[in-house]
């Protein structure tokens, strides 16, 4: 053979080659954005029995802090993290500072009501070789029988206009969550009693239980927020009025058009939810997030305040139809 045959021989395979890489490359891709498993953002459970101290994770995904063995920095998000590996072999992200501790909290409350979350654990002080030694640093769990698929829509989804989610967007403004984009709308691949399943749920909930924006102008918007404080949280409302069949939320900030359309019958399903928890139930979600006992009070009757303004609107509106 020819020195030119040769070439186009050698030519003709590499692009069969670079051909069938970028076909497996699509094909992967494709598997990746087109995920195929039961869509599962909320489960019916019995809310007034759920354990709010240990949260999703229970009693015996607790981390076992008798060995901390550093793997490296995570990157992302506004706050330090880091991936480490506990005394089981569990894999944890790590993440220090001031949303530790409400996000806990808020992940107890959704994971209550039959809402996929995050398994979360609040450790009041951990030591990370070679990083230091931390306060108040929740770990997030990694397990391998979980796969991240990447992320949701608030706008399009298999759940928009049901219950379940008109419920979900209400518990956002009820917890007083300001951080609303969507690369905090996490996909969960695992295998489940229903086989594949895919769980779509809200991650990165540390910017909870403060205040929340005071208007809606852009970027103006984020002035006045809050994260983690007790007295701004009690001092908000959850419903601003009920017209038209529709509930207004007290919530001003991005994404806020997300927020027009919950119907009454929509507000009182998420209502005759949380009306099941307990004072209890609530106050160890808080408890769990190592809050003093002062604030737990706090905490304890401003939802509970929020809940029966839920609670009341959409009776009294009900009754009115």
């Amino acid at each position: 053979m020819s020195i030119l045959g040769k070439f186009v021989k050698l030519l003709t395979l590499i692009t069969i080659f670079s051909f069938s890489l970028t076909i497996a490359s699509a094909q992967k891709k494709s598997k990746k954005t087109n995920p195929q498993g039961k869509q599962i953002m909320w489960e019916k459970v019995n809310v007034g029995q759920r354990n709010l101290i240990y949260g999703p994770g229970g009693r015996e995904m607790q981390p076992d802090l008798s060995k901390i063995t550093f793997i490296r920095e995570q990157k992302g998000g506004h706050n330090k993290k880091y991936r480490i590996k506990d005394g089981s072999g569990r894999v944890w992200v790590a993440k220090l500072g001031r949303e530790a501790r409400p996000e806990t909290a808020a992940v107890r409350l959704l994971w209550a009501l039959g809402y996929k979350t995050e398994i979360v654990y609040l450790v009041p002080s951990l030591t990370i070789p070679g990083q230091g030694t931390f306060k108040d640093v929740r770990l997030e769990a990694r397990p391998e029988n979980f796969e991240r698929l990447g992320n949701w829509s608030w706008k399009n989804n298999p759940f928009v206009g049901t219950n379940e989610f008109q419920g979900l967007k209400i518990m956002m403004v009820l917890i007083h969550n300001w951080d609303i984009v969507e690369i905090n709308n996490t996909l969960l691949g695992t295998i489940g009693r229903s086989g594949k399943e895919l769980h779509y749920l809200v991650g990165d909930l540390g910017s909870t239980f403060g205040r929340l924006g005071n208007n809606n102008l852009p970027v103006i918007y984020r002035f006045g927020r809050s994260t983690g404080k007790p007295n701004h949280y009690a001092k908000s409302i959850l419903v601003r009025e009920v017209e038209n069949g529709k509930i207004e939320l007290s919530y001003k900030g991005k994404l806020r058009g997300i927020f027009k359309d919950i119907t009454i019958s929509q507000g009182r399903w998420l209502a005759d939810l949380l009306l099941q928890l307990n004072d209890q139930q609530i106050e160890d979600a808080f408890r769990a997030a190592n809050y003093p006992p002062v604030d737990i009070t706090t905490y304890r009757k401003a939802i509970r305040a929020k809940i029966n303004e839920l609670d009341e609107a959409t009776n009294l509106n009900l009754a009115m139809q």
